[in-house]
């Protein structure tokens, strides 16, 4: 019997311990929403967005008590998402690009960092309309790293 309480009293010490980290996570969530939940200025800056893209879905997310909406896109064969905030402002834009299309330095750099591994998929993340940086998913094994490179070819960590 006292086992039994030993294992019910830690059990419930490792809840309570945890329960910030639920909170925390609650509190940051994503939500597949319609065009016609979005706020006006939203849906004009999702179909200026996706003119010549195919729409693949629409998200809404708090981040930090931050409410923000994202539209998944394919374009031209790659995937394309744009973050906006509740005025339809474009806060980030991550877009699927092929390795050579990337400056020589930031190649040489994601091709350094992969090693023997393979380079999944690399994208541009542009904030307030220029490339701030390069994300690079490469796969060692059963291992997967994201990694991030900034225009100079530099890691940044």
């Amino acid at each position: 019997m006292k086992t039994q309480n030993r294992i019910l009293a830690t059990a419930i010490l490792f809840a309570f311990c945890l329960t910030p980290y639920f909170a925390a996570f609650a509190q940051d969530s994503e939500k597949k929403v319609k065009m016609k939940d979005l706020p006006p200025s939203v849906q004009a800056t999702v179909r200026e967005q996706s003119q010549g893209a195919m729409l693949r879905g629409l998200a809404k997310e708090v981040e930090k008590g931050k409410t923000f909406y994202e539209a998944e896109l394919k374009v031209n064969g790659h995937n394309k998402d744009v973050l906006m905030d509740v005025d339809g402002k474009i806060v980030t834009v991550e877009e699927e690009i092929a390795l050579t299309a990337v400056p020589s330095a930031v190649k040489a750099e994601i091709e350094k960092q992969a090693g023997k591994g393979k380079i999944q998929l690399v994208e541009s993340i542009t904030k307030d309309g220029a490339i701030a940086y390069y994300e690079a998913h490469i796969k060692t094994g059963i291992k997967s790293k994201e990694i991030k490179v900034g225009t100079d070819g530099k890691l940044i960590k």
